[in-house]
């Protein structure tokens, strides 16, 4: 991307403008967090309305002086940015390209590395917190969160066979010296140890959850279904997995001579979403991962932005960085990865095919995937009926909808029967039973009356 449309698309996390030189510190700060992040360029000459003003050409290369030498006196460890003028339409520009550093954290000298650490998020410079730092320090050392020992759990208290039976279902073998070699364990001062990893695949942190929401219309202010899904990685993946299915539709459409099931989301475009969300967050903040599902949308939303300063566009190409290499690389030993760099390309390839429209954004310090979901008819008023669709014959609502329907319609109506619910579904009297019942075990609706006079109601009316 050239210069020109670089200042088109504004400020982010690489660009920054400046109108002029600033007389304060600003500009440290900037090179500073551009170091400590994904590097950058400056911009001088650029007024906040994106428009080009340019610089006073005459003393350029005095200009180019005090940069450097402000730089160089204000920064630690040293940076050193490439600095250098573009004409753009007549209008002289001052360029600060910065790179990012080898040697993190770079902080300003006079304020030292606790309070003079600086870290870019979205298009702003933020001072680092204590994590933040320790974490630029662990990239300096080039290791991970999830490498480090953990000591708040001894290794007793881990039933490793867990592990092993996940290798045994796709035929391969494991034991403890195997898990030594993926970093799973240590060995300190003569004594085996759980590292962070091995405490975040048995879900020991408390931040080891997803938060899971069917929402009522394109808004959270009503929900028709949350679940918190806790225990290991495996099981977290599984039921959020079984979450999406439930809450969305099932399509089917003839191919040839066969009938041919699908959800209206490809299945494996949102099970890589969530696989990378668990495998690649920042488990250092005590944040969740949430999967957010409205009339219109499928949101899913990791902790942490991408790592090591990436941008979408590198991941799109198939660059790959790891926040966690030893939960990373269990995954990959499990096929739960085919390849690494691989994951965002078959869920743009899987959505493209369907034409489903799918995005990916770093919001601050979260990564946020959104799926748009097809414009389906209505599934109440589809039950039993042929789809307009010229794609698929028939729309089949699974045991969610099916909830869905029955809670929507109390919520109009106030109460329902088992023969208006028949009425609605097309449903036998058994499966109207079996399916009030479900409601009533989870707490979403009560009985009241008795006999033909029986009716429901939303739990808490």
């Amino acid at each position: 991307m050239n210069l020109k449309e670089l200042i088109k698309n504004g400020e982010n996390k690489r660009v920054e403008f400046k109108e002029q030189l600033p007389k304060n510190e600003s500009i440290v700060k900037t090179v500073i967090a551009f170091s400590n992040t994904s590097g950058g360029k400056l911009i001088i000459g650029v007024n906040d309305n994106q428009e080009i003003v340019g610089i006073n050409e005459d003393n350029i290369f005095e200009l180019q002086d005090r940069i450097t030498s402000l730089i160089f006196d204000s920064c630690y460890p040293n940076i050193l940015p490439e600095i250098y003028t573009q004409n753009i339409d007549g209008k002289l520009l001052l360029v600060i390209e910065i790179f990012r550093g080898n040697l993190l954290p770079y902080y300003l000298k006079k304020e030292g590395k606790n309070n003079g650490t600086y870290i870019r998020i979205g298009a702003n410079n933020r001072k680092a917190g204590f994590e933040n730092i320790i974490e630029l320090e662990r990239q300096r050392r080039n290791i991970s969160f999830d490498e480090e020992e953990n000591y708040n759990y001894s290794l007793d208290e881990f039933d490793l066979t867990l592990i092993y039976k996940e290798f045994k279902k796709i035929g391969k073998s494991c034991d403890f010296e195997k898990l030594k070699n993926m970093k799973l364990i240590k060995e300190l001062n003569g004594k085996f140890m759980a590292t962070n990893a091995l405490a975040i695949i048995f879900g020991r942190f408390d931040n080891v959850m997803i938060k899971c929401a069917r929402f009522k219309g394109t808004t959270m202010e009503t929900f028709i279904d949350k679940k918190e899904f806790r225990g290991n990685l495996f099981e977290i993946l599984d039921n959020s997995i079984k979450f999406l299915q439930n809450h969305l539709h099932l399509n089917a459409k003839i191919e040839g001579m066969r009938r041919v099931e699908q959800y209206e989301i490809p299945l494996l475009a949102l099970r890589e979403i969530v696989l990378n969300a668990i495998i690649h967050r920042d488990y250092t903040r005590n944040s969740d991962i949430k999967i957010a599902i409205y009339d219109d949308i499928v949101e899913i939303i990791s902790v942490g932005g991408f790592v090591n300063g990436l941008t979408i566009d590198e991941i799109s190409n198939g660059r790959s960085e790891l926040r966690n290499k030893v939960v990373a690389n269990l995954f990959k030993e499990l096929h739960f990865i085919e390849s690494w760099g691989s994951g965002i390309g078959k869920v743009r390839s899987s959505c493209n095919e369907r034409g489903i429209k799918f995005e990916l954004v770093e919001k601050g310090l979260f990564v946020e995937a959104v799926f748009y979901r097809p414009n389906i008819k209505k599934v109440s008023d589809s039950v039993g009926k042929e789809s307009d669709s010229t794609d698929y014959d028939q729309l089949r609502p699974n045991s969610a909808e099916y909830d869905r329907i029955i809670l929507e319609y109390i919520e109009k109506n106030g109460k329902i029967t088992r023969k208006e619910a028949k009425g609605i579904l097309d449903f036998k009297e058994t499966k109207i039973k079996e399916l009030f019942n479900e409601l009533m075990n989870r707490g979403l609706i009560k009985r009241l009356g008795r006999g033909r006079s029986t009716y429901y109601v939303l739990k808490g009316k």
